[in-house]
């Protein structure tokens, strides 16, 4: 059984930082892409940043700069540093892991508040 769990969320000052988490089990880490999406209250679920199996960074405009995705193969976990965070980074944050041969699989989230 496939499990994505993330952790590390809360709520947190403009300005400030935390550190996400998402452990994945049941899958050859290392063979997935992995990427942090956020969904925040009446928009569309979007893409903040992905690592392919070989490394490769993507992210999105809006947080270039601030946000650092990184992966731990040995561990199965895959991370992302958020930085300098504004009130408009406040969202569900999800885990997904991505391989070509199938549809890809999700983390249930995990919530940032940026609030002062």
């Amino acid at each position: 059984q496939v499990q994505l769990v993330e952790s590390g969320g809360g709520l947190v000052q403009p300005g400030g930082s935390l550190r996400l988490s998402c452990a994945a089990s049941g899958i050859i880490f290392s063979n997935y892409a992995m990427g942090w999406y956020r969904q925040a209250p009446g928009k569309q679920r979007e893409v903040v940043a992905t690592i392919t199996s070989g490394g490769s960074l993507n992210y999105a405009e809006s947080v270039k700069g601030r946000f650092t995705i990184s992966r731990d193969n040995a561990k199965n976990t895959v991370y992302l540093q958020m930085n300098s965070l504004k009130p408009e980074d406040t969202a569900v944050y999800y885990c997904n892991a991505d391989h070509w041969t199938r549809s890809p699989y999700w983390g249930q989230g995990t919530q940032v508040t940026v609030s002062s």
